[in-house]
């Protein structure tokens, strides 16, 4: 009975407010779905980094011939100088750093350099002295790449000291922006639901203010009064929710999966799973965001 009571309670309350519960789950549908763009590039951006940095390698690059480098002073690293660099990398002190090295000498580096650009005029006019010995390096712990640069830059016949993260950290600061951006639109939309919904929830206990008297009166509990407008608010929340979790599956599915994906096959992008992942999230901010906000418009109207 007295659920039956609530329920007509929902129903009626929703038919007075509908442009106003329309209003709410389109604010809802809205900024739920900058707070799955959030997740979900957090998530691309997890992935990417866990799947390069254990691909990316620390170059150390010896001074080629007529190098212009300060540490080269315009000559060729002696055999004593790669010597020594060797020596470091392979030492005790350097050990819990290094995973492996490989060193890459001048013929291996113009045999591939002439992979890549044998038949252009540079590739021909190019010859095996020109080229510089170099160590390929893989660490230990990818971010402790600081501590390569920091011992081998500016030492002797050393030209250079490249993290290959260089060339792929600008597509993740895009994508990390991107993230925050969606999340601060996510944040203003949340807080623009949570005066809407407490709006809606006001007017509805507003309406109903004589029905809630008499129910005060009579003994009735403040969450048996409160149950219907709760409902009603957290039934619109959930129904924007439903529409945020469809638009985040339509876009990964026609914009990740049958866009991006193709056109970047170098890289692995999130798929539906992690839309499966984020839709429950997104389900459960929805309830609370229409509780918390329902609790606070009915205050006043449960006051004994």
């Amino acid at each position: 009975m007295k659920l039956r009571f609530i329920f007509s309670e929902v129903g009626k309350g929703l038919a007075r407010n509908r442009a106003m519960s329309v209003a709410v789950i389109i604010v809802t549908f809205v900024s739920l779905l900058f707070v799955g763009v959030a997740g979900l590039a957090q998530m691309q951006v997890s992935r990417m980094k866990t799947e390069w940095y254990d691909k990316i390698e620390v170059s150390i690059y010896m001074c080629a011939i007529d190098d212009a480098t300060p540490s080269c002073n315009g000559e060729e690293a002696t055999d004593k100088q790669i010597a020594a660099v060797r020596d470091k990398l392979n030492s005790k002190e350097m050990s819990q750093y290094i995973q492996t090295v490989y060193e890459e000498s001048k013929e291996e580096a113009y045999k591939n350099f002439q992979e890549l650009y044998g038949d252009s005029a540079f590739g021909q006019w190019t010859s095996a002295d020109m080229m510089q010995v170099s160590f390929r390096i893989k660490l230990v712990n990818p971010e402790q790449y600081s501590i390569i640069k920091e011992e081998f830059s500016g030492v002797s016949g050393v030209s250079d000291v490249r993290d290959q993260r260089e060339i792929v950290e600008p597509l993740f600061n895009v994508i990390d922006s991107a993230r925050i951006l969606a999340l601060g639109l996510g944040a203003v939309m949340i807080v623009a639901a949570i005066l809407l919904i407490t709006t809606t929830i006001r007017l509805s206990a507003m309406s109903r203010e004589q029905e809630t008297q008499i129910m005060r009166y009579v003994g009735a509990s403040n969450l048996f009064i409160q149950a219907p407008f709760m409902i009603e608010g957290a039934l619109a929340a959930i129904v924007g929710a439903f529409m945020a979790i469809g638009t985040l599956f339509a876009g990964v599915h026609f914009l990740v999966q049958q866009w991006l994906a193709p056109a970047f096959q170098w890289t692995s992008f999130i798929g539906i799973p992690q839309v499966w992942f984020m839709a429950p999230v997104l389900i459960l901010a929805a309830v609370l965001l229409a509780l918390i906000a329902s609790a606070v418009s009915l205050a006043k109207y449960t006051k004994a």
